[in-house]
């Protein structure tokens, strides 16, 4: 099966162009560092598909005989167990590991804070899969990149999307006031929605521990003019939100992000409740040609199950993305490959094309629209917002 990755064989088979790192043989892998919470939490839904997307790729371009004239990929999987502390630990352990060439990983912008910097602080480049905020390399430094589009993004189209194809025009916002994603995705959307010309008629908080939305249901049930509600929440609290505002007899639409990209949202309320909801997530869903379909194919075959959700492909881009630079650099030196990285215009991801440009190192990508329907979840269109 072509992949995307079948570039990198016929780069490897020309040994003798490319440069490796001082002292490296043949032999020596190229170790990268995989930081993901995969044992604790609702983060795991999304980060364990993403560590296998990642193992995935890996495996690719080892079987086209690896980087850089013929040195495999190595990947250390650390898990950072739904904990910052660990996430820090993790990170302090991930930099020690001699010759480490970069790192990838998590899914959640608070637990990209809490490793990146050590990273950064090492000039390692690192590469997060999955976490959205549009300031991540801002407030992290020049080693720091997104394979992912950024929470502006999706907050806007699903803003648009809402106003524009919904007819939302009043809409309550809930907000998990524990986490940086969360708190920049409420932003971004109520910044475009009132743009648009649409009212919110409450802002309000919970925490991602909470089991128990009782009052703000009642809450948003008093507001007699709302059409909707966009419930910013992670992958802990989607399926519970969606389940409680269901019982409560209220079924007006409910938004959200791609924290609800898991099958929590699906299996937590049930077939009964998981009812006319909307979240974005990363473009590949639904697409049945081209990468998306080989990497679905790919998947499928390496683990007896299709991709569970977007965070398998975005672990298979940011993996991929990592050995683009490492063979365009002809090196594993770690200025080397963040040069590349940041050099990069137009790499075939399968969630939309990577391109870092005029200085960013956040990649515009379009946008999947999901819906589900009786627990069931498709895609409703792609669409890049105008805003």
């Amino acid at each position: 099966m072509k992949s995307i990755f079948s570039r990198l064989a016929a780069a490897t088979a020309v040994a003798g162009l490319l440069t490796m790192a001082p002292h490296a043989k043949a032999a020596d892998p190229i170790k990268i560092v995989a930081l993901y919470n995969l044992s604790a939490g609702g983060l795991a839904s999304i980060d364990g598909p993403s560590l296998n997307g990642a193992k995935l790729a890996a495996k690719q371009i080892n079987d086209a005989g690896g980087l850089l004239g013929g040195r495999m990929i190595e990947i250390t999987a650390i898990d950072t167990k739904n904990d910052l502390k660990e996430a820090a630990t993790g990170a302090k352990r991930a930099v020690s590991i001699e010759g480490l060439v970069a790192g990838i990983g998590h899914s959640d912008t608070t637990f990209a804070l809490a490793s990146a910097p050590l990273f950064q602080a090492q000039g390692i480049p690192f590469v997060t899969s999955g976490a959205t905020s549009p300031d991540l390399p801002d407030m992290v430094g020049n080693e720091m990149f997104l394979a992912c589009f950024a929470d502006d993004v999706q907050a806007h189209a699903m803003a648009e999307y809402a106003y524009n194809t919904l007819g939302v025009h009043n809409i309550v916002i809930w907000t998990d006031n524990a986490m940086d994603y969360t708190k920049g995705l409420s932003k971004y959307f109520q910044d475009r929605f009132t743009q648009l010309g649409g009212k919110v008629l409450l802002n309000d908080i919970y925490m991602t521990e909470d089991k128990d939305f009782s009052a703000l249901v009642s809450r948003l049930k008093a507001n007699k003019d709302a059409q909707a509600v966009f419930a910013s929440s992670g992958p802990d609290t989607a399926g519970i939100i969606i389940k409680q505002i269901r019982e409560a007899g209220i079924t007006m639409p409910i938004l959200g992000g791609d924290g609800y990209d898991t099958d929590l949202v699906s299996s937590v309320p049930g077939e009964a409740l998981a009812n006319e909801v909307y979240f974005t997530t990363h473009a590949y869903v639904g697409l049945d040609t081209g990468a998306a379909n080989q990497f679905r194919t790919a998947y499928q075959k390496e683990y007896g199950v299709p991709p569970e959700n977007a965070f398998a492909a975005l672990g298979y881009d940011a993996m991929g993305l990592v050995a683009d630079a490492i063979k365009r650099a002809g090196s594993t030196d770690h200025a080397a490959v963040t040069a590349a990285l940041a050099a990069t215009t137009a790499f075939p991801a399968v969630t939309g094309n990577i391109a870092f440009l005029n200085g960013s190192r956040v990649p515009s990508k379009p946008v999947a629209i999901m819906y589900v329907d009786h627990a069931k979840v498709n895609l409703k269109t792609t669409v890049t917002p105008q805003g």
